[in-house]
């Protein structure tokens, strides 16, 4: 499969939200400590930090820009707190894309719908984002199970569902939403831990509906931006060369899912395989975990950049 993309001149990043803030990393702010913000509460100049993550990407090409918003937070109003702080005019966004069904993604979708207002507007996901239960195993009778997303969610954010399987061209081709993820390599097994049912049955939850975002910069190669990245970064990245053709890796950002004892022997061979890859730059967040983030700074030096609720990051072609 080869889809073709429209290459583009710059692609701009801005995190609306992100596991982690550093008060020292910008001016005039404060940092909020409270996982989720009173509904109504107004607090000036300050940018929250929560599980989860969201963006608001920008695609440039000569004199014209298009704007979507991947993932939405894990609170209601986390991610719409710190866009109305970060001064996003989220009334650009003409599309929105969601990486996979757990709530620290789809938490702030309805506020943040609110905000692009424009009732409609597409939303384009895997059709098994709305799998349930599902839930993580902690010992044989101990279960924490996730707060769905429904379709009754999706009716109430006033979004039009497009569901597709297969990898799915957005902004005239300028942004591949790239679906199911085919799984490749030996290491990347994704979490024993996770669980769903289906028809009454208990099955390991395989996470079909794990997806990224990809995009050509022009002369530079491929950017991708994942969610959690469940089905594997390295499986991620790899599937988005095939389906585009396009070999080099400009940028690899977003979750890599690898934090915590079992995914722990993972994070050698991942950092192994994207070194071979060679990116420009690695953007590690949300999900990827503390040690693991450690790790991939020591190993990629300069080319680490450090992300954060509030980060504005710019992936340009040569001027």
């Amino acid at each position: 499969m080869n889809i073709s993309m429209q290459p583009v001149d710059r692609v701009d990043i801005l995190t609306l939200q992100d596991n982690y803030i550093d008060i020292l990393a910008r001016d005039n702010s404060d940092v909020i400590s409270r996982a989720v913000p009173l509904e109504g509460m107004e607090v000036k100049n300050s940018i929250l930090a929560e599980h989860g993550f969201s963006a608001m990407i920008t695609v440039n090409t000569g004199e014209s820009s298009k704007s979507l918003l991947f993932d939405f937070g894990f609170s209601p109003y986390g991610a719409a707190m710190n866009a109305k702080t970060l001064k996003a005019d989220l009334s650009r966004v003409e599309v929105m894309a969601l990486s996979h069904g757990h709530l620290d993604h789809v938490g702030g979708i309805r506020q943040l719908s609110e905000m692009v207002a424009k009732p409609g507007i597409p939303l384009v996901v895997h059709p098994e984002v709305f799998r349930d239960p599902r839930y993580m195993k902690i010992t044989k009778d101990l279960k924490v199970f996730f707060p769905p997303f429904t379709r009754q969610d999706a009716e109430d954010a006033e979004v039009s569902l497009i569901e597709t399987a297969t990898p799915y061209p957005m902004l005239d081709s300028q942004v591949l939403f790239l679906s199911q993820i085919e799984r490749t390599t030996e290491f990347e097994k994704g979490a024993p831990s996770l669980w769903y049912e289906k028809d009454g049955v208990a099955r390991p939850d395989t996470f079909e509906d794990d997806t990224a975002l990809a995009f050509v910069v022009r002369d530079k190669g491929l950017v991708v931006l994942s969610g959690c990245a469940h089905s594997g970064i390295v499986n991620t990245v790899n599937y988005a060369r095939k389906v585009t053709g396009v070999d080099e890796v400009y940028a690899v950002m977003g979750g890599f899912h690898l934090s915590g004892p079992d995914q722990a022997p993972v994070v050698k061979p991942t950092i192994d395989a994207l070194t071979k890859i060679d990116p420009a730059w690695i953007v590690p967040t949300h999900c990827t975990g503390r040690d693991a983030t450690a790790m991939f700074e020591q190993a990629f030096g300069d080319r680490f950049i450090l992300n954060m609720a509030g980060t504005r990051l710019t992936f340009a072609a040569e001027q």
